[in-house]
This record gives C-alpha cells, sequence and structure tokens, in this order.
C-alpha cells in the first residue's frame, strides 16, 4: 500500500531509545541509504524478496472471502520491515558479537472482518530480525517473509499466507489471475514534492484466493480474490501532509482501481497523490490528481479513537468514463496498533457499484485511511 512505511518509523524511534543490540538511530534520509529517485527497474522474481538498502518495506494482502454457504469475511496481513542501519554496518559493530543484536525490526499486522455478525479481529506483533524471531529473504526463486506465526511465501504466481492470532487464524493460498502492476513510472510512484519523496511500488490486484478461516475456534473452507502490494522506500512523507486515504477496488468485469490521495490538514489532496486503473485485458491506465474526484458523502465517529473516519465515497474519473459508488461492510474496522506502529488507523473492507462505459459494474475492495483519529506525523 502507498505509504505504510512511515508508520513503522514510529516503533523504530520507541525501540531505539534502549541500548544495544538495536544499534544507532540514524536520521531518516540518512544517505548511507539508497533513495527511491526515477523507475525502479524491478527484476522478478527477485525483486519480490527484500531490500535492506532502503529504510522501510511491506508485504501486504487484502481479500474478501466467502465460505461455501455464502458466509462473507474481509482479511489482511500485512509484514513491516525497517533496516535499523545499513546491511554492511553489523561488521563494524563492538566485539564480543551477539545472537541478539539485528539490523532489521519487523512488525506484522492481521485482521479478520466477519461481515455477517459485524465482528472485526484483529492482532499485531514484532520482532527482532534475529534468533529466528522474524526474517525475510529470497533464496531459489522463494521469497519468505515471517514474525513469529504469521508468513508470507511467494513462490512464481503463488503466494500463501499464514497467520494464528489469539481469537482467529488464516490459511489462505492466493493464484494470480493476471500479471502484476507497476504503479506510477514503472514502478517509482511519487509520494512527495520532491523526486526522492517515492518508494518503488507494485501489486497483484487479482489474486484467485482459496483456503481457511478461523473463528470461535473453527477452521471454515473459503474461496475468493485478493490483493497484494509490495513496496519498499527510504524517504518520509512531506512534513505538512496530516495521512492519506488508499483504495483497492476489483469489478465485475474484470477490471481494478487504486487510487490514493495524500491529504493536507485543510482535507485538500496533495498533488502527488494518483491512481492506477488496469482494464480487464491486464492493460494499465495512470491517473493524476487531477483525473479523479471524490465526494465522502457519510462519517462514521470510532468508539474507541473518537475518530471521524469517511465511509461511503462518490468517485468520478471522467477519462474512463467511470462513476462509482463506494461503502463500508462493516463500519468498525479501525485497527489500533499502538504497541507496534504507534498508529490508529481504518482498513477495512468496502463494495462498490456504478457505471464503467455505460455498463452497470459493482465490486468489492479495501480501504486504508490515516490520520483520522489523529494528525499523522512522520518522526524526522
Amino acid at each position: 500500500m502507498s505509504c505504510r512505511c512511515i508508520g513503522v518509523l514510529v516503533v523504530f524511534i520507541v525501540l531505539c531509545g534502549g541500548p544495544e543490540p538495536f544499534g544507532a538511530c540514524p536520521a531518516q534520509g540518512d544517505a548511507r541509504f539508497h533513495e527511491v529517485q526515477g523507475p525502479c527497474g524491478l527484476d522478478f522474481p527477485k525483486d519480490h524478496g527484500p531490500h535492506p538498502d532502503y529504510r522501510s518495506e511491506w508485504w501486504y494482502y487484502t481479500g474478501n472471502v466467502r465460505s461455501a454457504a455464502g458466509r462473507p469475511f474481509g482479511y489482511q496481513v500485512t509484514i513491516f520491515r525497517y533496516q535499523t542501519g545499513p546491511s554492511g554496518d553489523r561488521e563494524q559493530w563492538p566485539q564480543p558479537a551477539s545472537a541478539w543484536r539485528a539490523q532489521q525490526i519487523f512488525i506484522a499486522h492481521a485482521a479478520v472482518t466477519d461481515v455477517q455478525t459485524g465482528n472485526h479481529r484483529q492482532a499485531q506483533t514484532a520482532a527482532r530480525g534475529a534468533l529466528g524471531m522474524a526474517g525475510a529473504g529470497y533464496v531459489k526463486k522463494r521469497t519468505s517473509i515471517y514474525v513469529g506465526k504469521y508468513s508470507i511465501d511467494i513462490s512464481g504466481l503463488q503466494h500463501w499466507l499464514r497467520a494464528v492470532a489469539p481469537d482467529f487464524g488464516l490459511d489462505l493460498r492466493l493464484a494470480s489471475q493476471k500479471q502484476l502492476v507497476l504503479h506510477g513510472d514503472q514502478g517509482y510512484s511519487r509520494k512527495g514534492s520532491t523526486p526522492s519523496k517515492a518508494s518503488c511500488y507494485y501489486s497483484y490486484t487479482r489474486l484467485l484466493t482459496q483456503g481457511n478461516v478461523t473463528v470461535d475456534g473453527q477452521s471454515i473452507p473459503v474461496t475468493g480474490l485478493s490483493w497484494m502490494d509490495h513496496e519498499f522506500s527510504t524517504a518520509p512523507l512531506d512534513a505538512e501532509l496530516v495521512g492519506w486515504d488508499w483504495f483497492s477496488l476489483q469489478l465485475s468485469n474484470h477490471s481494478e482501481l487504486m487510487l490514493y490521495f495524500l491529504r493536507h490538514a485543510d482535507g485538500s489532496h496533495a498533488p502527488a497523490s494518483s491512481g492506477t486503473f488496469v482494464d480487464a485485458a491486464g492493460k494499465q491506465t495512470f491517473l493524476a490528481k487531477t483525473a479523479v474526484t471524490i465526494e465522502t458523502l457519510k462519517t462514521w465517529r470510532s468508539p474507541h479513537s473518537q475518530g471521524r473516519y469517511p465511509c461511503a465515497w462518490q468517485v468520478k474519473i471522467p477519462q474512463l468514463n467511470l462513476e462509482l459508488h463506494i461503502q463500508t461492510q462493516v463500519a468498525d474496522q479501525e485497527m489500533r496498533t499502538r504497541a507496534t506502529t504507534g498508529v490508529v488507523y481504518w482498513e477495512g473492507n468496502v463494495k462498490t457499484s456504478g457505471t464503467l462505459a455505460e455498463q452497470a459494474v459493482s465490486g468489492q475492495g479495501y480501504v486504508e485511511l490515516t490520520g483520522y483519529a489523529e494528525p499523522f506525523k512522520a518522526p524526522l
């Protein structure tokens, strides 16, 4: 997803407040890290794996699935990787060596929304990339990322997600129905006012999904569709931004839409806001901020944080002759992750309907909303 790396910085500052083994806490934008400043030259399958030369990275999956009886669920699994120092620094650390020393911190967020009951279950965990507690690697064309009992495995067009939380579980196999999508300019996705305020960003926009969702002690076979994002970056957001709204939608005519709006305090959207439309054949169209209009139709106030979030929208994209109404499926899908990223945000499944080229379409997807419970301030 477009901006998750910034949330990881919060937990990094907390963890770096203590002594070794986390090492020094260099400022964001440290010249020893690579910066994204142009087309990323991504090479697959290698670039499914980790990029430790960049400060932050995340692998993100969301989906809408159903049981054989039609019971609907939404889910998300996200693993963040945060690099505390350049990869060569380990050799310079004081002796004696310690197995506890780690240059990477991993965080996992997971959630399951039971649409039928309105129950939203969520979990979070964090660990150092040491002692087998967490890690990420690319070996023999396979990518594996894990944090404790949360894991992602990617091989070819196949993805395997597992999450074991105190009150829910996920065990899902995903297979891409389309080739991956490079957002922005060949994966170079601008997020701010300068060329280095950017990420390398790609997605699998339509993943056929089957497996099991476990709730209330019952393992329920499910099938459906998922979406995958992978991003890596070094730069923080512009200081004047307070949050963002991110949308991923899968439409009934086999097209997909990704939009992200970077918000100022007055609610206006930064020029770097943009999106991608993918047609049924897989052709993608870049959407500049000026190509999209979005209107909030309704809001919902969280009883937990008192944040007021949008919960219904109208989106219009004239160049595509596309108009969509988007509605949350369950109002309370707020993620409260202060124990890991320190951020309260809304992440949940939505449904949509409207017209594309004067033909009726419907669909489903996921939305992420940050900066509504409190202004999002990325540490410097």
